[in-house]
């Protein structure tokens, strides 16, 4: 726990596997809440990756999670693609 404060780091991320167990056993949700919350004690924003279902993204978003990525986003495309996706929206992804 001490390398938050050793590095020059500003984000947490909350692992996958966290993630994909969210809807499931209520330790994995706890983790990930705690996960949140010290980024936000330090200052800290905080990404979860591998959201792939509406209710992982949507218990994220109630924990306080600041960023996200996953399939329920998108697939992983190439840049030029991500660049269209993010200007004109979920029309692209449809």
């Amino acid at each position: 726990m001490a390398y938050p404060r050793r590095f020059p780091v500003d984000k947490l991320k909350i692992d996958r596997s966290f993630v994909e167990r969210l809807s499931g056993a209520a330790p994995d949700a706890a983790l990930a809440r705690t996960i949140v919350q010290l980024g936000q004690s330090l200052g800290m924003s905080t990404v979860a990756e591998g959201i792939e279902q509406y209710a992982q993204f949507l218990a994220l978003r109630r924990m306080g999670a600041d960023l996200g990525q996953g399939y329920y986003f998108s697939r992983p495309l190439p840049a030029a693609e991500a660049i269209l996706l993010l200007r004109n929206g979920a029309a692209l992804a449809a």
